[in-house]
């Protein structure tokens, strides 16, 4: 669809062309031009000198996987899609029940034995029409993950189980995806941002198969979390800022308190161990 600007008389390409260069041979092509509406929704955040408008288009041309449509996944995918990521993948195989409600803000009370994935994504494009939104019904697993993330820039880990997270952890390394850690218990949650190859990752870190089950939380600890997350996203997509990497931020909101450790690099670890720095 053509639009015109009114700037300096020139025509231009307000949505994506897909495939324009898939005709010869050479892959896929995407030109991502910000449409008159798209300049106006995301005008405040154009006015930051590291976004402008090369970085806003940037933002359009991204792919970020989220995995989980839970508390995490709720506070991560809105912030995410206002920002203008362009096409956004959410994964998860459960169905909304009432006790989701106290923390996981795109299921409500209809919402009731939908599966996650269509009540989040139903929200999410209604926030945001002008970016694509995929859903996927399906438990990850060592089978499925590398092709639910393939073709994917960054993927948000948004579980409630470390045994995923590590299916995660892995798969992020083979394909040289980053990969966006957070968790949340009660008042308390962590964030760590892991570059495959170049930072520590998720199993540096932990060790064991860690509890399963539930656990306590309460919805403004997953929406702090969440929204660092979802910053981190950016500030990788985007290329400038420090980001999470060989360090765990951890959030007290009780004592209202952030506090930072160091983590490194395990040489002998089981999935980025053989990778050199």
């Amino acid at each position: 669809m053509i639009k015109h600007l009114g700037i300096i008389g020139d025509w231009v390409i307000g949505y994506y062309l897909e495939f324009g260069i898939w005709v010869l041979g050479i892959g896929r092509w995407r030109v991502a031009v910000l449409t008159p509406d798209e300049r106006e929704r995301y005008s405040r955040q154009i006015m930051i000198e590291e976004i402008g408008s090369e970085g806003q288009e940037r933002l359009k041309r991204s792919r970020v996987v989220i995995a989980g449509a839970g508390g995490l996944g709720c506070s991560i995918a809105p912030w995410l899609a206002a920002a203008g990521i362009g096409t956004i993948r959410i994964i998860d195989h459960d169905e909304v029940e009432l006790s989701n409600l106290n923390r996981q803000i795109l299921h409500w009370q209809e919402d009731i034995g939908k599966k996650k994935v269509d009540s989040a994504g139903s929200k999410v494009r209604r926030l945001n029409p002008e970016i694509r939104v995929e859903t996927i019904a399906e438990s990850i697993t060592e089978k499925n993950a590398s092709s639910l993330v393939h073709g994917y820039e960054a993927i948000v880990d948004a579980m409630d189980n470390l045994s995923t997270r590590y299916i995660l952890n892995r798969c992020a390394i083979e394909k040289n995806i980053p990969f966006f850690h957070g968790a949340v218990q009660g008042f308390e949650g962590r964030v760590m941002t892991i570059l495959p190859g170049k930072t520590a990752c998720l199993r540096c870190l932990y060790r064991g198969p860690g509890p399963e089950g539930k656990f306590p939380v309460i919805g403004v600890t997953p929406a702090v979390i969440g929204s660092i997350q979802a910053t981190e996203v950016i500030k990788y997509l985007l290329g400038f800022g420090q980001l999470l990497t060989h360090r765990m931020l951890m959030y007290d909101g009780l004592e209202a308190i952030f506090t930072e450790f160091a983590v490194n690099r395990n040489p002998d670890c089981d999935h980025c161990g053989t990778l050199a720095d």
